[in-house]
Protein backbone atom coordinates (compact mmCIF):
# COMPACT_ATOMS: atom_id res chain seq x y z
CA UNK A 1 0.00 0.00 0.00
CA UNK A 2 2.82 2.36 0.84
CA UNK A 3 4.57 1.63 -2.45
CA UNK A 4 1.35 2.42 -4.30
CA UNK A 5 1.08 5.74 -2.46
CA UNK A 6 4.66 6.60 -3.37
CA UNK A 7 4.04 5.65 -7.00
CA UNK A 8 0.93 7.86 -7.16
CA UNK A 9 2.80 10.80 -5.68
CA UNK A 10 5.63 10.46 -8.17
CA UNK A 11 3.34 10.01 -11.15
CA UNK A 12 0.43 12.25 -10.20
CA UNK A 13 0.27 13.93 -13.60
CA UNK A 14 0.28 10.62 -15.49
CA UNK A 15 -2.45 9.29 -13.21
CA UNK A 16 -4.45 12.47 -13.86
CA UNK A 17 -3.89 12.09 -17.60
CA UNK A 18 -5.14 8.50 -17.56
CA UNK A 19 -8.07 9.53 -15.37
CA UNK A 20 -9.10 11.99 -18.11
CA UNK A 21 -8.20 9.74 -21.05
CA UNK A 22 -10.14 6.66 -19.90
CA UNK A 23 -13.57 8.39 -19.58
CA UNK A 24 -12.92 10.22 -22.85
CA UNK A 25 -12.28 6.96 -24.70
CA UNK A 26 -15.38 5.40 -23.13
CA UNK A 27 -17.41 8.46 -24.14
CA UNK A 28 -16.08 8.28 -27.72
CA UNK A 29 -16.93 4.58 -27.89
CA UNK A 30 -20.47 5.15 -26.65
CA UNK A 31 -20.87 8.10 -28.98
CA UNK A 32 -19.70 5.99 -31.93
CA UNK A 33 -22.30 3.32 -31.09
CA UNK A 34 -24.97 5.99 -30.70
CA UNK A 35 -24.02 7.62 -34.00
CA UNK A 36 -24.09 4.25 -35.77
CA UNK A 37 -27.60 3.70 -34.44
CA UNK A 38 -28.54 7.24 -35.37
CA UNK A 39 -27.31 6.59 -38.91
CA UNK A 40 -29.74 3.69 -39.29
CA UNK A 41 -32.61 5.62 -37.77
CA UNK A 42 -31.81 8.68 -39.91
CA UNK A 43 -31.93 6.61 -43.11
CA UNK A 44 -35.31 5.18 -42.10
CA UNK A 45 -36.56 8.62 -41.08
CA UNK A 46 -35.45 10.10 -44.40
CA UNK A 47 -37.22 7.34 -46.29
CA UNK A 48 -40.32 7.89 -44.19
CA UNK A 49 -40.17 11.62 -44.89
CA UNK A 50 -40.03 10.94 -48.65
CA UNK A 51 -42.97 8.53 -48.44
CA UNK A 52 -44.97 10.92 -46.26
CA UNK A 53 -44.33 13.72 -48.72
CA UNK A 54 -45.73 11.69 -51.61
CA UNK A 55 -48.66 10.61 -49.46
CA UNK A 56 -49.33 14.24 -48.61
CA UNK A 57 -49.43 15.13 -52.31
CA UNK A 58 -51.94 12.34 -52.96
CA UNK A 59 -54.02 13.46 -49.97
CA UNK A 60 -54.09 17.05 -51.23
CA UNK A 61 -55.22 15.92 -54.70
CA UNK A 62 -57.91 13.73 -53.16
CA UNK A 63 -59.11 16.55 -50.93
CA UNK A 64 -59.32 18.98 -53.83
CA UNK A 65 -61.40 16.71 -56.08
CA UNK A 66 -63.58 15.36 -53.26
CA UNK A 67 -64.42 18.82 -51.99
CA UNK A 68 -65.03 20.05 -55.52
CA UNK A 69 -67.29 17.10 -56.35
CA UNK A 70 -69.21 17.32 -53.09
CA UNK A 71 -69.83 21.01 -53.59
CA UNK A 72 -70.92 20.72 -57.25
CA UNK A 73 -72.65 17.32 -57.32
CA UNK A 74 -74.55 17.34 -54.02
CA UNK A 75 -78.07 17.84 -55.53
CA UNK A 76 -81.37 17.26 -53.65
CA UNK A 77 -83.42 14.26 -54.87
CA UNK A 78 -86.55 16.47 -54.94
CA UNK A 79 -85.24 18.34 -57.97
CA UNK A 80 -85.26 15.07 -59.91
CA UNK A 81 -88.75 13.99 -58.78
CA UNK A 82 -90.27 17.46 -59.35
CA UNK A 83 -88.56 17.87 -62.72
CA UNK A 84 -86.70 20.99 -61.62
CA UNK A 85 -83.28 20.10 -62.99
CA UNK A 86 -83.04 23.48 -64.66
CA UNK A 87 -82.32 24.89 -61.20
CA UNK A 88 -79.16 22.75 -61.13
CA UNK A 89 -78.05 24.38 -64.38
CA UNK A 90 -78.60 27.81 -62.83
CA UNK A 91 -76.54 26.81 -59.79
CA UNK A 92 -73.68 25.50 -61.95
CA UNK A 93 -73.81 28.68 -64.02
CA UNK A 94 -73.47 30.89 -60.96
CA UNK A 95 -70.70 28.83 -59.37
CA UNK A 96 -68.46 27.42 -62.08
CA UNK A 97 -66.27 24.47 -61.12
CA UNK A 98 -62.52 24.76 -61.79
CA UNK A 99 -60.63 21.75 -63.12
CA UNK A 100 -63.71 20.09 -64.65
CA UNK A 101 -64.14 19.60 -68.38
CA UNK A 102 -67.82 18.63 -68.29
CA UNK A 103 -70.79 18.44 -65.86
CA UNK A 104 -73.76 16.15 -66.52
CA UNK A 105 -76.94 14.71 -64.97
CA UNK A 106 -78.76 11.38 -65.36
CA UNK A 107 -82.49 11.29 -64.41
CA UNK A 108 -84.09 7.91 -63.57
CA UNK A 109 -87.44 9.30 -62.35
CA UNK A 110 -89.09 9.78 -65.77
CA UNK A 111 -87.23 7.23 -67.81
CA UNK A 112 -86.42 3.71 -66.56
CA UNK A 113 -83.14 3.62 -68.50
CA UNK A 114 -82.37 7.24 -67.65
CA UNK A 115 -82.25 10.53 -69.42
CA UNK A 116 -78.70 11.91 -69.91
CA UNK A 117 -78.28 15.69 -69.85
CA UNK A 118 -75.14 17.67 -70.68
CA UNK A 119 -74.55 21.05 -69.05
CA UNK A 120 -73.73 23.82 -71.49
CA UNK A 121 -71.57 26.26 -69.51
CA UNK A 122 -71.91 28.98 -72.15
CA UNK A 123 -75.72 29.10 -72.23
CA UNK A 124 -76.22 27.78 -68.72
CA UNK A 125 -78.72 25.10 -69.90
CA UNK A 126 -79.05 21.33 -69.87
CA UNK A 127 -79.07 19.59 -73.25
CA UNK A 128 -79.59 15.93 -74.15
CA UNK A 129 -76.22 14.18 -74.40
CA UNK A 130 -75.28 13.83 -78.09
CA UNK A 131 -73.83 10.56 -79.27
CA UNK A 132 -70.06 10.59 -78.90
CA UNK A 133 -67.15 8.77 -77.30
CA UNK A 134 -67.64 10.95 -74.26
CA UNK A 135 -71.32 9.97 -74.05
CA UNK A 136 -70.38 6.32 -74.36
CA UNK A 137 -67.84 6.67 -71.51
CA UNK A 138 -70.49 8.34 -69.33
CA UNK A 139 -73.04 5.59 -70.09
CA UNK A 140 -70.52 2.88 -69.27
CA UNK A 141 -69.64 4.61 -65.99
CA UNK A 142 -73.30 5.02 -65.02
CA UNK A 143 -74.46 1.53 -66.07
CA UNK A 144 -74.07 -0.14 -62.60
CA UNK A 145 -76.19 2.57 -60.99
CA UNK A 146 -78.66 2.46 -63.88
CA UNK A 147 -79.16 -1.28 -63.36
CA UNK A 148 -79.52 -0.77 -59.62
CA UNK A 149 -82.22 1.87 -60.23
CA UNK A 150 -83.98 -0.30 -62.82
CA UNK A 151 -84.22 -3.21 -60.40
CA UNK A 152 -85.39 -0.92 -57.57
CA UNK A 153 -82.43 -1.84 -55.43
CA UNK A 154 -81.28 0.06 -52.42
CA UNK A 155 -77.99 1.93 -52.77
CA UNK A 156 -75.32 2.16 -50.13
CA UNK A 157 -74.99 5.45 -48.24
CA UNK A 158 -74.23 8.14 -50.76
CA UNK A 159 -70.56 8.29 -51.68
CA UNK A 160 -68.57 9.51 -54.62
CA UNK A 161 -67.55 6.98 -57.23
CA UNK A 162 -64.68 7.24 -59.69
CA UNK A 163 -64.54 5.62 -63.12
CA UNK A 164 -61.24 5.71 -65.00
CA UNK A 165 -61.70 2.80 -67.38
CA UNK A 166 -61.30 5.20 -70.27
CA UNK A 167 -58.12 7.31 -69.58
CA UNK A 168 -59.53 10.00 -71.90
CA UNK A 169 -62.54 10.55 -69.65
CA UNK A 170 -61.99 10.43 -65.89
CA UNK A 171 -65.43 10.59 -64.32
CA UNK A 172 -66.59 11.29 -60.76
CA UNK A 173 -70.16 10.21 -60.02
CA UNK A 174 -72.44 11.14 -57.13
CA UNK A 175 -75.53 8.86 -56.87
CA UNK A 176 -78.66 10.84 -55.89
CA UNK A 177 -80.95 8.80 -53.60
CA UNK A 178 -84.37 9.45 -52.10
CA UNK A 179 -85.49 8.88 -48.53
CA UNK A 180 -85.73 5.15 -49.13
CA UNK A 181 -82.13 5.02 -50.45
CA UNK A 182 -83.25 4.30 -54.02
CA UNK A 183 -81.25 5.89 -56.83
CA UNK A 184 -83.28 8.60 -58.56
CA UNK A 185 -80.45 10.17 -60.52
CA UNK A 186 -76.76 10.76 -60.96
CA UNK A 187 -74.72 13.97 -60.92
CA UNK A 188 -71.30 13.66 -62.48
CA UNK A 189 -68.24 15.47 -63.78
CA UNK A 190 -65.51 14.73 -66.29
CA UNK A 191 -62.10 15.94 -65.08
CA UNK A 192 -59.77 18.18 -67.04
CA UNK A 193 -56.43 16.34 -67.26
CA UNK A 194 -54.59 19.42 -68.55
CA UNK A 195 -55.66 21.46 -65.53
CA UNK A 196 -54.48 18.71 -63.19
CA UNK A 197 -51.15 18.29 -65.02
CA UNK A 198 -50.26 21.95 -65.57
CA UNK A 199 -51.81 23.82 -62.63
CA UNK A 200 -53.08 21.77 -59.72
CA UNK A 201 -50.33 19.17 -59.39
CA UNK A 202 -47.32 21.58 -59.62
CA UNK A 203 -48.87 23.92 -57.04
CA UNK A 204 -49.50 21.05 -54.59
CA UNK A 205 -45.95 19.69 -55.05
CA UNK A 206 -44.45 23.11 -54.38
CA UNK A 207 -46.76 23.87 -51.45
CA UNK A 208 -46.04 20.61 -49.60
CA UNK A 209 -42.24 20.83 -49.96
CA UNK A 210 -41.42 23.29 -47.08
CA UNK A 211 -43.58 21.36 -44.63
CA UNK A 212 -41.57 18.16 -44.99
CA UNK A 213 -38.15 19.50 -45.99
CA UNK A 214 -37.58 22.95 -44.42
CA UNK A 215 -34.83 24.95 -46.03
CA UNK A 216 -34.87 22.78 -49.17
CA UNK A 217 -35.24 24.44 -52.55
CA UNK A 218 -37.42 23.20 -55.35
CA UNK A 219 -34.37 21.97 -57.25
CA UNK A 220 -32.89 20.07 -54.31
CA UNK A 221 -35.39 17.19 -54.62
CA UNK A 222 -36.48 15.43 -57.80
CA UNK A 223 -40.25 14.80 -57.98
CA UNK A 224 -41.66 13.05 -61.03
CA UNK A 225 -45.17 11.93 -61.97
CA UNK A 226 -45.89 9.35 -64.70
CA UNK A 227 -49.20 8.38 -66.25
CA UNK A 228 -50.45 4.83 -66.69
CA UNK A 229 -48.40 4.39 -69.87
CA UNK A 230 -45.17 5.46 -68.14
CA UNK A 231 -44.94 8.86 -69.77
CA UNK A 232 -43.58 11.69 -67.57
CA UNK A 233 -46.28 14.28 -67.00
CA UNK A 234 -44.42 16.28 -64.32
CA UNK A 235 -40.74 16.53 -63.34
CA UNK A 236 -39.11 18.93 -60.87
CA UNK A 237 -35.38 19.08 -60.12
CA UNK A 238 -32.72 17.04 -61.87
CA UNK A 239 -33.18 13.31 -61.45
CA UNK A 240 -30.22 11.46 -62.85
CA UNK A 241 -30.10 8.67 -60.29
CA UNK A 242 -31.25 5.09 -60.15
CA UNK A 243 -35.08 4.91 -60.09
CA UNK A 244 -34.79 1.99 -57.67
CA UNK A 245 -33.47 4.45 -55.02
CA UNK A 246 -36.56 6.67 -55.26
CA UNK A 247 -39.60 6.62 -52.98
CA UNK A 248 -42.78 5.89 -54.94
CA UNK A 249 -46.52 6.28 -54.40
CA UNK A 250 -49.91 6.45 -56.14
CA UNK A 251 -52.84 8.85 -56.04
CA UNK A 252 -55.53 7.46 -53.75
CA UNK A 253 -58.74 8.86 -55.35
CA UNK A 254 -58.50 9.96 -58.95
CA UNK A 255 -55.64 9.41 -61.40
CA UNK A 256 -55.13 6.12 -59.59
CA UNK A 257 -53.09 4.73 -62.47
CA UNK A 258 -50.50 7.49 -62.22
CA UNK A 259 -47.36 7.04 -60.08
CA UNK A 260 -45.28 9.53 -58.11
CA UNK A 261 -41.58 9.21 -57.25
CA UNK A 262 -39.22 11.28 -55.10
CA UNK A 263 -35.46 11.13 -54.68
CA UNK A 264 -32.59 13.37 -53.74
CA UNK A 265 -30.36 13.93 -56.80
CA UNK A 266 -27.24 14.12 -54.65
CA UNK A 267 -27.67 11.00 -52.57
CA UNK A 268 -29.98 8.29 -51.34
CA UNK A 269 -31.30 8.36 -47.74
CA UNK A 270 -28.64 5.76 -46.86
CA UNK A 271 -25.88 7.86 -48.40
CA UNK A 272 -27.20 10.98 -46.68
CA UNK A 273 -27.30 9.21 -43.31
CA UNK A 274 -23.79 7.81 -43.88
CA UNK A 275 -22.45 11.27 -44.77
CA UNK A 276 -23.97 12.68 -41.57
CA UNK A 277 -22.50 9.78 -39.62
CA UNK A 278 -19.00 10.40 -40.98
CA UNK A 279 -19.31 14.14 -40.36
CA UNK A 280 -20.40 13.60 -36.75
CA UNK A 281 -17.68 11.00 -36.13
CA UNK A 282 -15.02 13.28 -37.65
CA UNK A 283 -16.27 16.22 -35.61
CA UNK A 284 -16.27 14.11 -32.43
CA UNK A 285 -12.71 12.91 -33.09
CA UNK A 286 -11.53 16.45 -33.81
CA UNK A 287 -13.18 17.79 -30.67
CA UNK A 288 -11.71 14.92 -28.68
CA UNK A 289 -8.31 15.72 -30.18
CA UNK A 290 -8.67 19.38 -29.24
CA UNK A 291 -9.77 18.37 -25.75
CA UNK A 292 -6.86 15.98 -25.40
CA UNK A 293 -4.53 18.69 -26.68
CA UNK A 294 -5.89 21.04 -24.03
CA UNK A 295 -5.49 18.34 -21.38
CA UNK A 296 -1.92 17.63 -22.50
CA UNK A 297 -1.08 21.33 -22.46
CA UNK A 298 -2.69 21.71 -19.05
CA UNK A 299 -0.79 18.69 -17.73
CA UNK A 300 2.45 19.99 -19.25
CA UNK A 301 1.83 23.35 -17.62
CA UNK A 302 1.02 21.66 -14.34
CA UNK A 303 4.10 19.45 -14.66
CA UNK A 304 6.22 22.50 -15.41
CA UNK A 305 4.68 24.32 -12.46
CA UNK A 306 5.39 21.32 -10.20
CA UNK A 307 8.96 21.10 -11.41
CA UNK A 308 9.38 24.85 -11.07
CA UNK A 309 7.95 24.68 -7.59
CA UNK A 310 10.41 21.94 -6.73
CA UNK A 311 13.23 23.97 -8.24
CA UNK A 312 12.20 27.01 -6.24
CA UNK A 313 12.09 24.92 -3.06
CA UNK A 314 15.58 23.65 -3.82
CA UNK A 315 16.57 27.23 -4.62
CA UNK A 316 15.39 28.48 -1.24
CA UNK A 317 17.19 25.62 0.51
CA UNK A 318 20.37 26.10 -1.48
CA UNK A 319 20.37 29.87 -1.14
CA UNK A 320 19.89 29.49 2.60
CA UNK A 321 22.99 27.28 2.67
CA UNK A 322 24.88 29.65 0.40
CA UNK A 323 24.07 32.58 2.66
CA UNK A 324 24.86 30.65 5.82
CA UNK A 325 28.33 29.54 4.70
CA UNK A 326 29.93 32.98 4.14
CA UNK A 327 28.09 34.41 7.15
CA UNK A 328 29.45 31.62 9.33
CA UNK A 329 32.99 32.28 8.06
CA UNK A 330 32.63 36.04 8.63
CA UNK A 331 31.31 35.46 12.15
CA UNK A 332 34.12 33.06 13.08
CA UNK A 333 36.93 35.30 11.80
CA UNK A 334 35.31 38.40 13.27
CA UNK A 335 34.90 36.66 16.65
CA UNK A 336 38.55 35.64 16.66
CA UNK A 337 39.56 39.22 15.96
CA UNK A 338 37.18 40.60 18.59
CA UNK A 339 38.47 38.25 21.29
CA UNK A 340 42.05 39.26 20.52
CA UNK A 341 43.19 35.71 19.86
CA UNK A 342 45.02 36.86 16.77
CA UNK A 343 47.97 39.12 17.56
CA UNK A 344 50.25 38.76 14.57
CA UNK A 345 49.72 41.59 12.04
CA UNK A 346 49.97 39.17 9.13
CA UNK A 347 47.23 36.97 10.63
CA UNK A 348 45.02 39.97 11.25
CA UNK A 349 45.51 40.93 7.61
CA UNK A 350 44.80 37.36 6.46
CA UNK A 351 41.59 37.16 8.50
CA UNK A 352 40.57 40.56 7.24
CA UNK A 353 41.05 39.35 3.68
CA UNK A 354 38.93 36.29 4.43
CA UNK A 355 36.20 38.48 5.86
CA UNK A 356 36.39 40.77 2.85
CA UNK A 357 36.35 37.85 0.41
CA UNK A 358 33.37 36.19 2.10
CA UNK A 359 31.60 39.54 2.21
CA UNK A 360 32.17 39.96 -1.50
CA UNK A 361 30.95 36.40 -2.03
CA UNK A 362 27.85 37.17 -0.01
CA UNK A 363 27.32 40.39 -1.96
CA UNK A 364 27.69 38.51 -5.25
CA UNK A 365 25.08 35.97 -4.18
CA UNK A 366 22.65 38.71 -3.20
CA UNK A 367 23.43 40.56 -6.43
CA UNK A 368 22.62 37.40 -8.38
CA UNK A 369 19.25 37.10 -6.68
CA UNK A 370 18.45 40.77 -7.19
CA UNK A 371 19.64 40.69 -10.80
CA UNK A 372 17.52 37.63 -11.48
CA UNK A 373 14.48 39.46 -10.08
CA UNK A 374 15.27 42.48 -12.30
CA UNK A 375 15.74 40.24 -15.34
CA UNK A 376 12.42 38.47 -14.70
CA UNK A 377 10.59 41.80 -14.38
CA UNK A 378 12.43 43.40 -17.34
CA UNK A 379 13.99 46.14 -15.17
CA UNK A 380 17.63 45.10 -15.50
CA UNK A 381 19.70 47.98 -16.88
CA UNK A 382 23.22 47.98 -18.33
CA UNK A 383 25.72 50.82 -18.70
CA UNK A 384 27.99 50.28 -21.66
CA UNK A 385 31.37 51.93 -21.99
CA UNK A 386 34.61 51.44 -23.92
CA UNK A 387 36.50 49.11 -21.58
CA UNK A 388 39.73 47.15 -21.51
CA UNK A 389 38.53 43.57 -21.14
CA UNK A 390 41.89 42.50 -19.72
CA UNK A 391 41.49 44.86 -16.78
CA UNK A 392 37.98 43.52 -16.07
CA UNK A 393 39.29 39.93 -16.03
CA UNK A 394 42.29 40.82 -13.84
CA UNK A 395 40.15 42.75 -11.36
CA UNK A 396 37.68 39.86 -11.07
CA UNK A 397 40.46 37.34 -10.49
CA UNK A 398 41.96 39.57 -7.81
CA UNK A 399 38.66 39.82 -5.87
CA UNK A 400 38.18 36.06 -6.21
CA UNK A 401 41.72 35.21 -5.13
CA UNK A 402 41.04 34.99 -1.40
CA UNK A 403 38.14 32.62 -1.94
CA UNK A 404 40.29 30.45 -4.18
CA UNK A 405 43.16 30.41 -1.71
CA UNK A 406 40.82 29.54 1.16
CA UNK A 407 39.58 26.49 -0.79
CA UNK A 408 43.04 25.38 -1.84
CA UNK A 409 42.43 26.18 -5.51
CA UNK A 410 45.04 27.41 -7.91
CA UNK A 411 44.08 29.59 -10.81
CA UNK A 412 46.13 30.07 -13.95
CA UNK A 413 45.57 33.12 -16.12
CA UNK A 414 46.56 32.85 -19.77
CA UNK A 415 46.61 35.45 -22.52
CA UNK A 416 46.57 38.42 -20.18
CA UNK A 417 49.22 40.08 -22.33
CA UNK A 418 47.15 39.79 -25.52
CA UNK A 419 46.44 43.21 -27.03
CA UNK A 420 42.72 43.62 -27.51
CA UNK A 421 40.93 46.74 -28.74
CA UNK A 422 38.55 48.40 -26.27
CA UNK A 423 35.25 46.55 -26.01
CA UNK A 424 31.89 48.25 -25.48
CA UNK A 425 30.58 46.42 -22.40
CA UNK A 426 29.10 46.92 -18.97
CA UNK A 427 32.20 46.16 -16.84
CA UNK A 428 30.25 45.26 -13.71
CA UNK A 429 27.95 42.90 -15.61
CA UNK A 430 30.83 41.10 -17.37
CA UNK A 431 32.68 40.86 -14.07
CA UNK A 432 29.59 39.35 -12.51
CA UNK A 433 29.32 36.81 -15.36
CA UNK A 434 32.99 35.84 -14.99
CA UNK A 435 32.61 35.62 -11.22
CA UNK A 436 29.67 33.23 -11.66
CA UNK A 437 31.70 31.04 -14.00
CA UNK A 438 34.62 30.95 -11.54
CA UNK A 439 32.28 30.14 -8.68
CA UNK A 440 30.74 27.38 -10.79
CA UNK A 441 34.21 25.96 -11.57
CA UNK A 442 35.13 25.93 -7.87
CA UNK A 443 31.94 24.11 -6.89
CA UNK A 444 32.15 21.39 -9.52
CA UNK A 445 35.89 20.81 -9.78
CA UNK A 446 35.66 17.71 -7.63
CA UNK A 447 39.09 16.61 -6.43
CA UNK A 448 40.88 18.78 -8.97
CA UNK A 449 42.04 22.19 -7.71
CA UNK A 450 43.22 23.56 -11.04
CA UNK A 451 41.28 26.31 -12.84
CA UNK A 452 42.46 28.03 -16.00
CA UNK A 453 41.20 31.41 -17.21
CA UNK A 454 42.21 32.27 -20.76
CA UNK A 455 41.74 35.59 -22.52
CA UNK A 456 42.07 35.65 -26.29
CA UNK A 457 40.69 36.73 -29.60
CA UNK A 458 38.80 34.69 -32.19
CA UNK A 459 38.40 36.69 -35.39
CA UNK A 460 36.06 39.60 -34.68
CA UNK A 461 35.31 38.49 -31.11
CA UNK A 462 37.03 38.54 -27.75
CA UNK A 463 36.90 35.28 -25.78
CA UNK A 464 37.10 34.76 -22.02
CA UNK A 465 37.24 31.05 -21.17
CA UNK A 466 37.09 29.33 -17.77
CA UNK A 467 38.25 25.73 -17.73
CA UNK A 468 38.14 23.26 -14.84
CA UNK A 469 39.16 19.60 -14.50
CA UNK A 470 36.07 18.59 -12.58
CA UNK A 471 33.11 16.26 -12.98
CA UNK A 472 31.95 17.54 -16.39
CA UNK A 473 28.42 17.76 -17.77
CA UNK A 474 26.55 15.06 -19.74
CA UNK A 475 25.70 16.03 -23.31
CA UNK A 476 21.97 15.70 -22.69
CA UNK A 477 22.17 18.31 -19.93
CA UNK A 478 24.37 20.87 -21.66
CA UNK A 479 21.49 22.93 -23.11
CA UNK A 480 19.37 22.74 -19.97
CA UNK A 481 21.96 24.03 -17.51
CA UNK A 482 21.33 27.59 -18.67
CA UNK A 483 17.67 27.34 -17.59
CA UNK A 484 16.79 29.01 -14.33
CA UNK A 485 16.88 26.76 -11.26
CA UNK A 486 18.08 23.80 -13.35
CA UNK A 487 20.76 21.57 -11.91
CA UNK A 488 22.35 18.53 -13.51
CA UNK A 489 20.61 15.36 -12.41
CA UNK A 490 23.54 13.44 -10.88
CA UNK A 491 24.13 12.55 -7.25
CA UNK A 492 27.53 14.23 -7.28
CA UNK A 493 26.08 17.53 -8.37
CA UNK A 494 23.33 17.46 -5.76
CA UNK A 495 25.92 17.15 -3.04
CA UNK A 496 26.97 20.68 -3.98
CA UNK A 497 24.69 23.51 -2.93
CA UNK A 498 23.89 26.28 -5.36
CA UNK A 499 21.16 28.73 -6.30
CA UNK A 500 20.69 27.47 -9.86
CA UNK A 501 20.76 31.05 -11.16
CA UNK A 502 24.43 31.64 -11.96
CA UNK A 503 24.57 30.25 -15.51
CA UNK A 504 21.14 31.67 -16.36
CA UNK A 505 22.37 35.15 -15.42
CA UNK A 506 25.62 34.60 -17.35
CA UNK A 507 23.73 33.74 -20.52
CA UNK A 508 21.41 36.74 -20.15
CA UNK A 509 24.32 39.15 -19.64
CA UNK A 510 26.26 37.80 -22.61
CA UNK A 511 23.22 37.87 -24.90
CA UNK A 512 22.56 41.50 -23.98
CA UNK A 513 26.13 42.24 -25.07
CA UNK A 514 25.44 40.60 -28.43
CA UNK A 515 27.61 37.61 -27.63
CA UNK A 516 27.14 33.96 -26.77
CA UNK A 517 28.22 31.39 -24.22
CA UNK A 518 29.99 28.31 -25.57
CA UNK A 519 30.23 25.12 -23.51
CA UNK A 520 32.64 22.27 -24.08
CA UNK A 521 32.35 19.45 -21.58
CA UNK A 522 32.70 15.73 -21.14
CA UNK A 523 31.77 13.78 -18.01
CA UNK A 524 34.85 13.12 -15.85
CA UNK A 525 37.09 15.41 -17.90
CA UNK A 526 35.95 18.86 -16.84
CA UNK A 527 34.18 21.75 -18.54
CA UNK A 528 35.12 24.90 -20.42
CA UNK A 529 32.74 27.86 -20.46
CA UNK A 530 33.67 30.54 -23.02
CA UNK A 531 32.20 34.04 -23.11
CA UNK A 532 32.37 35.26 -26.72
CA UNK A 533 31.92 39.03 -27.07
CA UNK A 534 31.88 40.99 -30.35
CA UNK A 535 34.64 43.62 -30.66
CA UNK A 536 33.72 47.27 -31.12
CA UNK A 537 35.77 50.10 -32.53
CA UNK A 538 35.40 53.88 -32.55
CA UNK A 539 34.43 55.37 -35.90
CA UNK A 540 35.53 58.93 -36.88
CA UNK A 541 32.02 60.29 -36.35
CA UNK A 542 32.02 59.02 -32.79
CA UNK A 543 29.54 56.21 -33.50
CA UNK A 544 30.28 52.76 -32.11
CA UNK A 545 30.43 50.06 -34.74
CA UNK A 546 30.85 46.34 -34.30
CA UNK A 547 33.60 45.00 -36.52
CA UNK A 548 31.22 42.53 -38.09
CA UNK A 549 28.49 45.14 -38.62
CA UNK A 550 26.89 48.31 -37.29
CA UNK A 551 25.08 48.47 -33.97
CA UNK A 552 21.37 47.95 -34.57
CA UNK A 553 19.31 50.86 -33.37
CA UNK A 554 17.51 49.93 -30.19
CA UNK A 555 19.87 47.02 -29.43
CA UNK A 556 20.85 46.44 -25.77
CA UNK A 557 24.25 47.99 -26.31
CA UNK A 558 23.04 51.00 -28.20
CA UNK A 559 21.35 52.97 -25.50
CA UNK A 560 21.57 51.13 -22.20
Amino acid sequence: MESLTIFLKRHTLWVGFLAVLAPLLVMLGLQFVWLARLKQVSALAEKAAHSNYLEAIGTEVQFYYRSTAERALNIPASLFRQNRLDEVAVYWKKKPVEGVRRLFLVDFTHERFGNYFLFDSIRGDLDPYPASDEALAVIVACTPLQILSYRGGVAQPASLQVDERDPEFRIILNPITDDSSRVVGIAGMILDDDFFRNELLPSIVKKALPSFFPGTGAGDLAVSVRDASGQVVLATGHDGGDPADAATGRFPFVFAGWTMSLRSPGSTPEQWANANFMFNVTLSVLLAGVLMGGVVLALRTANRAVRLSGMKSDFVSNVSHELRTPLASIRVFAELLRLGRVQAPEKVQEYGEYIEAESRRLSRLIDNILDFARIESGRKEYRFAETDLCEVVASTLHTFEAHLRHGGFRITAEGMDVALPPVSIDPDAIAQALHNLLDNAVKYSGNSKEIVVRLGRDGDAAVVAVRDQGIGIPRGEQEKIFDRFHRVGTSLVHEVKGSGLGLSIVQHIVKVHGGRVVLESEPGKGSTFSIVLPLWRQEPGGALERVAGKVPEGSPGAGA
